[in-house]
């Protein structure tokens, strides 16, 4: 007989073993005898009407931890306690990572198969506790998620992109195209987005480079942020946003709709995947050339991925200066090289150099950012465009970082500086009636 069999078949007045904890697989079995056991006392619509106060929600741990009870396993008060909130989890949440989603320091929860749990937090990968019965209950959890959103996800149909109700983006793919079992990463979605204070305490950059990015912001130039997957990208675009007048109309166009516009006059758009058919995708190019009829002072584009960077580039040589973008890239002039190869993926058969041309007079800055061995977040370039010029695009750099190795405590420790150069906008700035920063041309902050 299994060691489940033998504990479940104890008399309800034998003693409790003490000493040791009970073994997982029997608290996994125990979980799905009581939620099957609540679901039949109780129907959907009771248990949904007990969830919505805090009375109802303890009235229901109650009857929870009495139905533990009386399945006689011998457990502690504290792991009572940890059962019944797992439980009501599987009920209304998440299951196991429902925990995990309610701990604000973690940004990404990474489900590889149901027995190997990872999060990052600050910045570095943390192996976890948390383990799902099996694959059919890590697929029932990915079930909740992706038909909360009106998608599916089965053998035809293996990856899928969902959010979930706090805007958190979830990406899952399950057999055959993942060997060793579902896979679930999401990536979580704060509540309270971070300010500029925020980067400075966290020394992402220094207030010259926040004051230069503020002021070209204001004076509307065109910024591209550039970074890895988790450099703080998303992060970095919310923080520049913030510095649009509140008087301009925002239009902002994202895959996922993750960004957390302070102003009141702004227009969201978000692009939808295809239907169980194959049918009704909007990409972001439809979305980027319907939002140029919308009448936008400032274009925020999530990201660049595809074919829509031609459209972009268009939008803002034809007078919508100030618009705001993010691409995946290792650098400033890899960005630039990629917005050239994502031109040419669309149906207008451009030269490069015509390409070239339209990129160099477009974008007036980009931003590199990444993410450090420590885990934190720096900004390593903020470089300019000056031109195109036979079979490259001129740029200076104006600020940059420079790594100088690691301090006693595993912090990476290096040094921010000018380079001296004086920005070409610098001129654009001046009509605006903007002052350029203190510190422009003569800064150094060792970190």
């Amino acid at each position: 007989m299994a060691t489940s069999e033998i504990l479940f078949s104890r008399p309800v007045n034998a003693p409790l073993r003490t000493g040791r904890s009970v073994p997982d697989s029997v608290q996994q079995h125990l979980k799905s005898v009581v939620h099957r056991e609540l679901v039949q006392r109780l129907d959907l619509d009771r248990l949904s009407e007990m969830n919505e106060t805090r009375a109802g929600q303890q009235q229901l741990l109650l009857t929870i931890q009495r139905l533990i009870g009386e399945q006689t396993v011998p457990l502690s008060g504290a792991e009572r306690d940890k059962l019944s909130q797992e439980i009501l989890d599987e009920v209304f949440g998440l299951g196991p990572i429902e925990p995990l989603l309610s701990d604000p320091t973690i940004s990404d929860i990474l489900v590889n198969t149901y027995s190997s749990v990872y999060v990052e937090r600050r910045g570095v990968l943390e192996l976890t506790d948390v383990v799902f019965k099996d694959n059919r209950h890590l697929m029932h959890i990915i079930d909740k998620i992706v038909s909360a959103v009106g998608r599916r996800v089965d053998e035809s149909s293996p990856m899928v992109d969902a959010r979930l109700s706090d805007g958190s983006r979830v990406n899952v793919i399950i057999p055959p195209l993942a060997i060793d079992g579902p896979i679930l990463s999401i990536r979580r979605f704060g509540s309270t987005p971070l300010g500029p204070d925020d980067l400075l305490r966290t020394q992402m950059l220094t207030k010259p480079m926040l004051e230069l990015l503020q002021r070209a912001v204001e004076a509307r130039i065109n910024i591209v942020v550039s970074g890895g997957t988790g450099a703080g990208k998303t992060t970095l675009l919310n923080v520049l946003s913030g510095f649009i007048s509140s008087k301009e109309r925002i239009v902002t166009i994202e895959d996922s709709a993750e960004l957390l516009m302070r102003q009141e006059h702004v227009v969201r758009l978000e692009t939808r995947p295809p239907n169980m058919e194959g049918r009704g995708a909007v990409r972001q190019r439809e979305l980027m050339i319907n939002a140029l009829r919308m009448r936008p002072d400032r274009i925020v584009l999530g990201e660049v991925r595809g074919e829509e960077t031609i459209d972009m580039l268009q939008a803002m040589n034809t007078g919508h200066d100030g618009s705001l973008t993010t691409i995946h890239s290792n650098s400033p002039r890899d960005a630039l090289a990629r917005m050239e190869t994502m031109a040419m993926m669309g149906e207008m058969r451009l030269p490069e150099a015509a390409i070239r041309a339209q990129i160099a007079s477009a974008i007036h800055m980009v931003v590199q950012v990444a993410r450090m061995a420590d885990g934190s977040r720096r900004i390593t370039h903020i470089t300019e465009l000056t031109g195109a010029y036979s079979e490259a695009i001129s740029m200076n750099d104006l600020f940059l970082f420079e790594k100088k190795g690691t301090g006693p405590n595993g912090r990476l420790r290096g040094r921010f500086y000018s380079t001296g150069i004086m920005p070409r906008f610098a001129e654009k700035l001046t009509a605006a009636g903007i002052a350029l920063p203190a510190g422009l041309v003569n800064h150094s902050v060792e970190i």
